[in-house]
């Protein structure tokens, strides 16, 4: 369910505080682990580590992010492959 419109969207004040200090075009990676934070303007040109639950992986934020939430560009599950004889010889051809 999405948040509220007269709420606003939710940014966590610890990740905005933390690039409010970096310059633009400062290629520092802040860490978060605030998936559920929604990008915001600001965030732009930065590379943000967003924790998957293992690591962070770093998320370059262009512009057609705004809006959306951190998670959504850091997948939390591994997809290893579907098994079966088909898979096998498909692999050795390559």
């Amino acid at each position: 369910m999405s948040r509220s419109l007269k709420k606003g969207p939710y940014v966590d004040e610890k990740l905005m505080k933390k690039i409010s200090k970096l310059k633009q075009g400062d290629s520092t990676v802040v860490k978060t682990w605030a998936r559920h934070s929604s990008i915001a303007p600001q965030m732009v040109g930065f590379t943000i580590g967003v924790h998957n639950g293992k690591d962070h992986i770093p998320v370059y934020v262009v512009e057609n992010m705004v809006g959306h939430k951190l998670g959504e560009f850091a997948p939390t599950r591994k997809f290893v492959r579907h098994g079966g004889k088909l898979q096998k010889t498909q692999e050795k051809k390559k």
